[in-house]
Protein backbone atom coordinates (compact mmCIF):
# COMPACT_ATOMS: atom_id res chain seq x y z
CA UNK A 1 0.00 0.00 0.00
CA UNK A 2 1.51 3.63 -0.92
CA UNK A 3 -0.16 5.24 2.36
CA UNK A 4 -1.60 3.94 5.58
CA UNK A 5 -2.08 4.58 8.74
CA UNK A 6 -2.12 1.48 10.92
CA UNK A 7 -3.83 1.74 14.57
CA UNK A 8 -3.46 -1.93 15.00
CA UNK A 9 -1.83 -1.05 18.44
CA UNK A 10 -4.50 1.14 20.29
CA UNK A 11 -1.33 3.01 22.11
CA UNK A 12 -0.03 4.57 19.45
CA UNK A 13 -0.80 5.52 15.19
CA UNK A 14 1.88 4.73 13.17
CA UNK A 15 1.81 6.87 9.43
CA UNK A 16 3.66 6.19 6.32
CA UNK A 17 3.36 8.22 3.31
CA UNK A 18 4.50 5.98 -0.14
CA UNK A 19 8.67 4.98 0.19
CA UNK A 20 9.53 8.28 1.19
CA UNK A 21 8.41 9.03 4.93
CA UNK A 22 7.27 7.51 7.82
CA UNK A 23 6.22 8.67 11.73
CA UNK A 24 4.73 7.08 14.73
CA UNK A 25 2.55 8.82 17.42
CA UNK A 26 1.39 7.81 20.85
CA UNK A 27 -1.61 8.61 21.75
CA UNK A 28 -0.27 9.37 25.66
CA UNK A 29 0.79 12.31 25.50
CA UNK A 30 -0.21 12.92 21.49
CA UNK A 31 3.43 12.58 21.13
CA UNK A 32 5.45 12.43 18.03
CA UNK A 33 8.31 9.80 18.61
CA UNK A 34 9.45 9.19 14.91
CA UNK A 35 9.80 11.09 11.93
CA UNK A 36 12.09 8.92 9.05
CA UNK A 37 12.66 10.42 5.59
CA UNK A 38 13.87 7.32 3.24
CA UNK A 39 15.11 5.79 7.42
CA UNK A 40 16.77 8.74 7.96
CA UNK A 41 15.56 9.62 11.82
CA UNK A 42 14.60 12.97 12.40
CA UNK A 43 13.83 13.10 15.59
CA UNK A 44 15.96 12.86 19.16
CA UNK A 45 14.01 9.49 21.74
CA UNK A 46 16.06 8.89 24.31
CA UNK A 47 16.90 5.32 24.52
CA UNK A 48 16.20 5.83 28.70
CA UNK A 49 12.52 7.16 27.50
CA UNK A 50 10.01 5.96 29.98
CA UNK A 51 6.91 4.43 28.48
CA UNK A 52 4.17 4.37 31.48
CA UNK A 53 1.38 6.03 30.88
CA UNK A 54 2.36 8.10 33.49
CA UNK A 55 6.01 10.04 32.90
CA UNK A 56 5.89 12.72 29.90
CA UNK A 57 8.23 10.84 26.64
CA UNK A 58 11.82 11.99 26.53
CA UNK A 59 12.02 12.96 22.96
CA UNK A 60 10.01 13.69 20.30
CA UNK A 61 7.38 16.08 19.99
CA UNK A 62 5.83 16.23 22.91
CA UNK A 63 2.86 18.53 23.68
CA UNK A 64 3.05 21.59 25.93
CA UNK A 65 -0.17 23.45 27.37
CA UNK A 66 -1.81 24.82 29.19
CA UNK A 67 1.37 26.20 30.75
CA UNK A 68 5.13 26.13 29.84
CA UNK A 69 7.53 25.95 32.42
CA UNK A 70 7.20 25.58 36.21
CA UNK A 71 3.23 25.90 37.12
CA UNK A 72 2.14 27.29 40.93
CA UNK A 73 0.53 25.79 43.63
CA UNK A 74 2.22 22.52 42.67
CA UNK A 75 0.54 21.62 39.26
CA UNK A 76 3.00 19.68 37.00
CA UNK A 77 5.27 21.40 35.02
CA UNK A 78 4.81 21.87 31.17
CA UNK A 79 1.04 21.18 31.89
CA UNK A 80 -1.27 18.47 31.26
CA UNK A 81 -1.09 17.79 27.03
CA UNK A 82 1.68 15.42 27.53
CA UNK A 83 0.91 13.32 30.16
CA UNK A 84 -2.55 13.09 28.78
CA UNK A 85 -4.85 10.30 26.71
CA UNK A 86 -5.51 11.99 23.47
CA UNK A 87 -7.80 10.48 20.66
CA UNK A 88 -7.47 9.72 17.53
CA UNK A 89 -9.98 11.85 15.44
CA UNK A 90 -9.28 11.30 11.79
CA UNK A 91 -7.26 10.26 9.22
CA UNK A 92 -6.57 11.17 5.73
CA UNK A 93 -4.69 8.69 3.03
CA UNK A 94 -4.16 10.21 -0.44
CA UNK A 95 -5.86 7.30 -2.43
CA UNK A 96 -9.29 7.82 0.15
CA UNK A 97 -12.47 8.59 -1.23
CA UNK A 98 -13.43 12.42 -0.76
CA UNK A 99 -9.67 13.20 0.56
CA UNK A 100 -8.54 16.31 -1.01
CA UNK A 101 -7.96 16.38 -4.38
CA UNK A 102 -4.28 18.37 -3.65
CA UNK A 103 -3.95 15.82 -0.83
CA UNK A 104 -4.40 13.06 -3.47
CA UNK A 105 -2.22 14.59 -6.03
CA UNK A 106 0.92 14.71 -3.33
CA UNK A 107 0.26 11.80 -1.60
CA UNK A 108 -0.07 13.60 1.62
CA UNK A 109 -1.55 11.16 4.83
CA UNK A 110 -2.16 12.57 7.76
CA UNK A 111 -3.94 11.77 11.17
CA UNK A 112 -5.57 14.30 13.84
CA UNK A 113 -5.72 14.11 17.56
CA UNK A 114 -7.72 15.46 19.96
CA UNK A 115 -7.77 16.27 23.84
CA UNK A 116 -11.10 18.14 25.41
CA UNK A 117 -11.16 19.22 29.33
CA UNK A 118 -12.41 16.51 32.06
CA UNK A 119 -12.44 15.50 35.09
CA UNK A 120 -8.85 15.53 35.56
CA UNK A 121 -7.70 18.71 33.85
CA UNK A 122 -10.37 20.53 35.47
CA UNK A 123 -8.76 19.61 38.76
CA UNK A 124 -5.58 21.47 37.70
CA UNK A 125 -6.87 23.81 35.30
CA UNK A 126 -10.79 24.51 35.71
CA UNK A 127 -11.53 25.75 31.99
CA UNK A 128 -13.40 23.70 28.55
CA UNK A 129 -11.25 23.82 25.57
CA UNK A 130 -10.49 21.31 22.89
CA UNK A 131 -7.45 20.63 21.24
CA UNK A 132 -6.92 19.02 17.97
CA UNK A 133 -3.19 18.31 16.86
CA UNK A 134 -3.29 17.01 12.72
CA UNK A 135 0.07 15.58 12.13
CA UNK A 136 0.54 15.50 8.19
CA UNK A 137 3.51 13.77 6.15
CA UNK A 138 4.57 15.29 3.04
CA UNK A 139 7.07 14.37 0.52
CA UNK A 140 10.38 16.02 2.59
CA UNK A 141 8.81 17.51 5.11
CA UNK A 142 6.70 17.43 8.63
CA UNK A 143 3.44 19.73 9.03
CA UNK A 144 2.18 20.10 13.02
CA UNK A 145 -0.88 21.73 13.37
CA UNK A 146 -1.99 22.70 17.28
CA UNK A 147 -5.08 24.71 17.27
CA UNK A 148 -7.13 25.35 20.95
CA UNK A 149 -11.07 26.08 21.13
CA UNK A 150 -12.37 28.28 24.12
CA UNK A 151 -15.42 25.70 24.17
CA UNK A 152 -16.77 27.24 28.27
CA UNK A 153 -18.07 30.26 29.19
CA UNK A 154 -15.25 32.27 30.64
CA UNK A 155 -11.82 33.49 28.93
CA UNK A 156 -8.87 31.93 30.02
CA UNK A 157 -5.01 32.50 28.78
CA UNK A 158 -2.44 29.94 28.25
CA UNK A 159 0.71 28.93 26.83
CA UNK A 160 1.53 26.32 24.53
CA UNK A 161 4.58 24.93 22.70
CA UNK A 162 5.76 22.12 20.40
CA UNK A 163 9.07 20.60 22.64
CA UNK A 164 11.40 19.34 19.35
CA UNK A 165 14.19 17.20 20.06
CA UNK A 166 16.11 16.92 17.23
CA UNK A 167 18.56 14.44 16.27
CA UNK A 168 22.36 15.38 15.84
CA UNK A 169 25.67 13.82 14.82
CA UNK A 170 27.42 15.99 17.01
CA UNK A 171 26.01 18.93 18.80
CA UNK A 172 29.33 21.16 18.85
CA UNK A 173 28.74 21.23 15.07
CA UNK A 174 25.22 22.17 15.30
CA UNK A 175 24.00 25.50 14.96
CA UNK A 176 21.03 27.57 14.74
CA UNK A 177 20.48 30.26 12.29
CA UNK A 178 18.49 33.07 12.30
CA UNK A 179 17.86 34.46 15.82
CA UNK A 180 20.28 37.01 15.85
CA UNK A 181 19.28 40.28 16.92
CA UNK A 182 16.17 38.65 18.85
CA UNK A 183 15.84 38.95 22.25
CA UNK A 184 15.84 36.17 24.74
CA UNK A 185 15.66 35.13 28.59
CA UNK A 186 18.59 33.02 29.51
CA UNK A 187 17.36 30.56 31.89
CA UNK A 188 20.33 29.29 32.85
CA UNK A 189 22.17 32.70 33.55
CA UNK A 190 18.70 34.15 35.06
CA UNK A 191 19.22 36.91 32.87
CA UNK A 192 16.51 38.60 30.83
CA UNK A 193 15.61 40.48 27.53
CA UNK A 194 19.90 39.41 26.40
CA UNK A 195 20.32 40.24 22.34
CA UNK A 196 21.57 37.61 20.90
CA UNK A 197 24.43 38.69 18.79
CA UNK A 198 25.69 35.61 16.75
CA UNK A 199 24.54 34.84 13.68
CA UNK A 200 24.85 31.28 14.21
CA UNK A 201 23.93 30.24 17.80
CA UNK A 202 25.95 27.35 18.74
CA UNK A 203 25.67 24.65 21.85
CA UNK A 204 28.94 25.04 24.34
CA UNK A 205 27.05 24.27 27.94
CA UNK A 206 24.04 23.87 29.33
CA UNK A 207 21.03 26.01 27.23
CA UNK A 208 17.92 27.01 28.41
CA UNK A 209 16.78 30.25 27.01
CA UNK A 210 13.64 31.67 25.49
CA UNK A 211 14.11 33.74 21.83
CA UNK A 212 10.63 36.40 21.89
CA UNK A 213 8.97 37.56 18.63
CA UNK A 214 10.98 35.44 16.42
CA UNK A 215 11.26 35.06 12.50
CA UNK A 216 9.48 32.46 11.62
CA UNK A 217 11.84 30.56 9.26
CA UNK A 218 15.14 29.12 11.54
CA UNK A 219 17.66 26.88 10.33
CA UNK A 220 19.31 24.13 12.49
CA UNK A 221 22.37 23.74 10.54
CA UNK A 222 24.63 20.10 10.41
CA UNK A 223 21.83 18.11 12.37
CA UNK A 224 23.56 14.63 10.92
CA UNK A 225 25.37 13.61 7.97
CA UNK A 226 25.68 17.27 6.94
CA UNK A 227 21.90 17.34 6.75
CA UNK A 228 20.22 21.18 8.02
CA UNK A 229 16.52 21.05 9.23
CA UNK A 230 14.37 24.30 8.06
CA UNK A 231 11.49 24.96 10.89
CA UNK A 232 8.40 27.41 9.20
CA UNK A 233 6.34 28.13 11.85
CA UNK A 234 3.16 30.20 11.98
CA UNK A 235 1.83 32.08 14.85
CA UNK A 236 4.26 30.71 17.05
CA UNK A 237 6.40 33.63 17.98
CA UNK A 238 8.67 32.32 20.10
CA UNK A 239 11.30 29.74 20.01
CA UNK A 240 13.55 27.80 23.06
CA UNK A 241 16.40 26.37 22.50
CA UNK A 242 18.08 23.69 24.95
CA UNK A 243 20.11 21.11 25.60
CA UNK A 244 21.13 19.70 29.62
CA UNK A 245 24.77 19.41 28.48
CA UNK A 246 26.54 17.46 31.24
CA UNK A 247 25.89 17.53 34.61
CA UNK A 248 21.52 18.04 34.01
CA UNK A 249 21.84 15.22 31.27
CA UNK A 250 23.12 12.95 34.49
CA UNK A 251 20.30 14.46 36.80
CA UNK A 252 17.39 12.96 34.65
CA UNK A 253 16.50 9.29 35.21
CA UNK A 254 15.19 9.14 31.34
CA UNK A 255 17.72 10.44 29.66
CA UNK A 256 21.40 8.43 29.13
CA UNK A 257 24.06 10.50 30.14
CA UNK A 258 26.37 11.23 26.97
CA UNK A 259 22.67 11.78 25.11
CA UNK A 260 23.29 15.91 25.06
CA UNK A 261 25.91 15.11 22.83
CA UNK A 262 23.20 13.88 19.84
CA UNK A 263 20.51 16.26 20.43
CA UNK A 264 19.30 19.85 20.25
CA UNK A 265 15.61 21.18 20.88
CA UNK A 266 14.37 23.93 18.84
CA UNK A 267 11.14 24.56 19.92
CA UNK A 268 8.33 26.86 18.58
CA UNK A 269 6.12 28.20 20.78
CA UNK A 270 3.90 30.97 22.42
CA UNK A 271 5.19 31.04 25.91
CA UNK A 272 6.71 34.65 26.50
CA UNK A 273 3.37 35.99 27.50
CA UNK A 274 0.17 34.16 27.31
CA UNK A 275 -2.22 33.90 24.89
CA UNK A 276 -5.79 35.15 25.65
CA UNK A 277 -8.65 33.54 24.06
CA UNK A 278 -12.40 34.76 24.78
CA UNK A 279 -15.17 32.08 24.70
CA UNK A 280 -16.03 30.31 21.25
CA UNK A 281 -12.65 31.77 19.79
CA UNK A 282 -9.93 29.45 18.44
CA UNK A 283 -5.96 30.34 18.48
CA UNK A 284 -4.48 28.14 15.66
CA UNK A 285 -0.53 27.69 14.97
CA UNK A 286 1.94 25.52 13.03
CA UNK A 287 4.80 24.86 12.35
CA UNK A 288 6.47 22.66 9.56
CA UNK A 289 10.16 21.02 9.62
CA UNK A 290 12.01 20.78 6.27
CA UNK A 291 15.08 18.32 5.56
CA UNK A 292 17.46 20.21 3.74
Amino acid sequence: MSAKIQTEHIDQVALTRRADASANVYLFGGTLTSWKLKEHEVLFLSKDAVFNNKKAIRGGVPLIFPNFGPWSKGRPQHGFARTSLWQLAGENKWDDIGVDPDDRKTGNVSATFTLEDNEETRKLWNHSFKLTYTVTLKKKSLLLEFTVDNKGQDTFDFTCLLHTYLLVDDITQTSVVGLQGTKYDDKVLGEKDRVEENEEVTITGETDRIYKSTPNELTVKNTREGKSIVIKKDNFPDAVVWNPWVDKAKAMSDFGDEEYRVMICVEAGHVAQPFHLEPSESFHASQEITLV
